[in-house]
């Protein structure tokens, strides 16, 4: 198995958070490593001193198209003397228009693979070139520095057959796991704390179905909707309500959570409280009813008290903690910080509405955990038709580890917020906090309308004060993490229907319509579609050694 080392920090704790320590490379070196690496061979013409190198089509993280003229993406062009060719796929919709553009045979040369599992699925369709780890050390020596030093049990993630094809992507915020929410006060009209074990939880959710925590006179609140289960089912030590199979360790074996026998007794909280009118009756369609995905609908308008919805940067409250910001006369200063999504619209409804964090909840044998989201983010791949090119490969890993890893911290933060003095500025000497300039600071993803930060991220510990107000309120504790991260075969091709067929179930235990004794045949009707072969692969690359 992998070493998770990096989830525990152990990794990341050892490393002074500082990027002066990531390489002393610097601009004038690369461009000239990168005009050796693009010497056309001999024989071959030589294009016009106007012309660029190469043309290089580049996928990227996108809330707003970046436009033709974008000032970022003109200075890298200049610099490193190429045409970007930045493909705006939206990100919500970024893998049906990929797969689209790949049907009609365009593939990137900078290829983002979002979803991990489909790494494996490019490769089979020979959509991706193999990036020799030599080259990798060569041209990208500070992403590479960043993986080994920060995040080292990921470094073979991305090789297939022992051939790299895709860089990790590692989130380093990802250390934080999604915050389980309650209605504060709603617990303080009813006389209750916040509940840390499952024996408290049950009171509190009770109360806030029967108690009327809105005042109303009218029964018309719940405990929880779907989104809370996770946090029950956490209690006996695993997840199941997520959009992939998540697989947990057992006796030196992967096993996948929602078949474990613990699961049934979880099942039997939920099919009380869901048959005493406790949770959502509306839980099966979820609790977002469309638009941003991470806002919890149910519980801003006040039907639930509870959810585990969202990540910790979704449910930050008015004066959480002091950021920096400019008054009307430019002049910088420390403000408190304003409400973010929901909990912004949760006070836009009602403005006396309040929150707090708890911390999952204890189970009967002191089990306790909410969902994590993968560290493994995604992987930066390159598109095969790159390979054939020579030079191209090399002049990718140049321009991709010059905006993602720069070893200058002003440059670096240039490359992924603008130009400095007229986008951002930093807040002080120390160099850690950028505060965006007006009137780019009113502006949403006004860096994608720029052409900034088209890198992949590196996993360099978040030092910013979002980040510190995270780690204060424990939120790296705790944290129920996928045990495999990259897909196999079977997963890639048998995945959704056993998600379909999971959720069918779960959902028809909670219900009623199905009886809980049998749970049992519910798990023999799931290793029967596939999740016997999804175990035996699963274990096999746990045997071999991740990304192998």
């Amino acid at each position: 198995m992998g070493n998770k080392s990096f989830r525990r920090l152990s990794a990341f704790i050892a490393v002074p958070v500082c990027w002066l320590v990531l390489g002393l490379m610097s601009g004038c070196d690369m461009q000239g490593r990168l005009s050796a690496a693009q010497e056309p061979p001999q024989g071959a013409s030589t294009p016009a001193a106007d012309a660029p190198d190469y043309t290089i089509s580049w996928t990227m993280h996108q809330n707003l198209p970046v436009p033709e003229d974008a000032v970022l993406v003109r200075q890298l062009e200049e610099k490193f003397h190429v045409d970007l060719d930045i493909w705006n796929l939206e990100n919500i919709k970024y893998e049906s228009l990929l797969n689209l553009k790949l049907v009609q045979g365009s593939v990137p040369d900078l290829f983002r693979v979002r979803q991990t599992q489909d790494l494996l699925k490019y490769q089979q369709q020979g959509l991706l070139a193999e990036i020799p780890e030599e080259m990798l050390n060569t041209y990208a020596p500070n992403i590479m520095k960043a993986l080994r030093e920060n995040a080292p049990a990921y470094q073979n993630y991305g090789r297939i057959g022992g051939a790299i094809y895709g860089i990790p992507v590692v989130n380093p915020t990802n250390i934080y796991h999604v915050p389980v929410v309650y209605r504060q006060d709603w617990l303080d009209k009813l006389g209750l704390p916040v509940p840390d074990s499952l024996a408290d939880f049950e009171k509190v959710i009770y109360a806030f179905a029967n108690g009327d925590p809105d005042g109303n006179g009218i029964k018309d609140t719940y405990g929880l909707s779907l989104e809370g289960m996770n946090v029950v089912f956490g209690a006996f030590g695993q997840l199941v309500f997520t959009d992939q199979l998540y697989f947990s360790e057992k006796d030196g074996q992967l096993v996948i959570g929602a078949l474990q026998p613990e699961m049934l007794e979880a099942l039997h909280y939920l099919r009380k409280w869901y048959k005493d009118g406790v949770i959502d009756p509306e839980f099966i369609t979820g609790e977002n009813t469309g638009g941003y995905k991470h806002l919890s609908h149910a519980f801003i308008d006040g039907r639930i008290g509870m959810t585990s919805m969202g990540n910790y940067y979704h449910w930050i409250q008015d004066g959480d903690y002091m950021t920096w910001s400019y008054d009307d006369g430019r002049k910088l200063e420390e403000v408190p910080v304003a409400a973010t999504f929901n909990a912004k619209e949760l006070t836009a409804k009602n403005p006396q509405a309040k929150i707090v964090f708890g911390r999952p909840v204890s189970g009967p044998e002191g089990k306790r955990g909410a969902k994590a989201y993968d560290m493994l983010m995604s992987f930066t791949a390159i598109g095969a038709d790159a390979a054939k090119e020579p030079g191209k490969l090399a002049a990718i890993l140049q321009i991709l580890d010059y905006v993602s890893a720069n070893p200058d911290p002003d440059t670096d933060a240039a490359m992924k917020n603008g130009i400095q003095g007229t986008h951002w500025e930093w807040a002080d000497a120390a160099k850690q906090d950028i505060v965006p300039l007006p009137p780019y600071d009113q502006m949403f993803s006004y860096t994608n309308t720029i052409g900034a930060g088209i890198g992949m991220t590196v996993p360099m510990m978040p030092t910013s004060r979002r980040e510190q107000w995270a780690a204060n309120l424990g939120l790296d504790r705790d944290g129920i993490y996928n045990a495999l991260e990259i897909a196999t075969p079977s997963l890639v091709k048998n995945g959704p229907e056993l998600i379909k067929l999971r959720n069918q179930a779960y959902i028809a235990f909670i219900t009623g319509e199905r009886p809980l004794e049998e749970f049992g045949e519910f798990v023999q009707e799931f290793l029967t579609a596939g999740g016997a072969e999804v175990l035996r692969e699963a274990n096999a690359r746990g045997e071999q050694g991740q990304g192998e």
